[in-house]
């Protein structure tokens, strides 16, 4: 594993989202849903792609709030552009979970420290 520094990982800037669309999206490899997410005025409204078909239905990840890195550059994955990276890590069997905020965020696409 290689090493960044403070400054390094203080460029990354993440945000609160809360998603409002998902949608399936079968022209993917291991098709993935698209989601819009809502970052508030400040950030508006970007799309994104996330592999969670396994761990969580569609109305399991409408309406919820999630952490996502805004400031990358966006990604075409097979004709469909991710504007940000949401954020999840291995839970204990392997599957996905997703981070979010364990406690309700002041406004959404409030910055994460």
């Amino acid at each position: 594993m290689s090493k960044i520094t403070y400054e390094d990982f203080a460029k990354v800037e993440m945000r609160v989202g809360k998603i409002i669309q998902v949608d399936d999206f079968d022209r993917a490899q291991n098709p993935p849903y698209k989601v819009k997410i809502d970052f508030g005025p400040d950030v508006e409204i970007k799309q994104s792609c996330v592999q969670a078909k396994c761990e969580y239905t569609k109305k399991e990840l409408l309406d919820r709030q999630v952490i996502c890195v805004i400031n990358i550059p966006p990604k075409n994955i097979a004709g469909f552009m991710s504007e940000v990276l949401i954020l999840g890590v291995p839970a204990k069997d392997g599957s996905l979970s997703l981070l979010e905020p364990s406690r309700k965020p002041a406004r959404i696409g409030g910055t994460v420290y």
